[in-house]
């Protein structure tokens, strides 16, 4: 009897062993990850409009950015640049400074980007942003992240905020490195998760 016990649990162990080895040569030697960030990200929205909306990504980004909230601000400075929007809004705690920093130093008039400096989370960020954008009226644009897109615009429209998505691809430039796709494919694992969480909570 111990004898059958110890067999099971070996080959359940194997059978483990060999569907994580299998997921780790998907994920890291096909476009799985790409594939799986697109299906996150949705269309790509126009960026015409009278209001970006940036918002930073969670990572350390007191006194400097992580890196997706500098291509988020990247992308959004380019954007910029080809149709001048009449505002500005970033939007995350201690990164909203940061970010504003950013713009103003890359030619971007102080007055017209607004901070939302309180949220800490992205259900945050549309609550606080749809406050701080009470009665203003024009098109506004919404950017962050392709694997974020979907949340996001999903927690404004929630707020009653009208938004047009559009991303940076962060994530599908990312995997050009083939080392980096493990790592990746964690976050968008994460991201599925705070999908299924802001679902169960009511915010999306």
């Amino acid at each position: 009897m111990p004898g059958s016990i110890a067999g099971k649990l070996r080959r359940t162990a194997v059978r483990l062993l060999a569907t994580i080895g299998l997921l780790f040569l998907i994920v890291t030697f096909t476009p799985f990850v790409s594939w799986y960030s697109t299906l996150l990200s949705g269309p790509w929205g126009s960026t015409d409009g009278d209001i970006l909306v940036v918002l930073s990504a969670s990572g350390p980004n007191v006194g400097i950015m992580d890196p997706s909230t500098y291509w988020r601000c990247f992308m959004a400075l380019l954007y910029y640049r080809e149709r001048p929007y009449r505002q500005i809004v970033v939007t995350g705690k201690d990164s909203a400074p940061g970010m504003r920093d950013f713009f103003v130093f890359n030619g971007v008039p102080a007055d017209r980007i607004l901070v939302e400096n309180q949220a800490s989370n992205t259900h945050e960020n549309a609550v606080y942003t749809t406050r701080l954008l009470a009665g203003v009226k024009g098109r506004i644009v919404l950017l962050t992240s392709e694997s974020h897109i979907f949340r996001a615009r999903k927690c404004f429209a929630k707020e009653g905020l009208a938004v047009t998505p559009t991303y940076v691809p962060d994530v599908t430039k990312r995997t050009n490195d083939i080392s980096a796709r493990p790592s990746l494919f964690m976050s968008e694992i994460q991201e599925t998760a705070a999908i299924v969480y802001y679902w169960y909570r009511g915010w999306i």
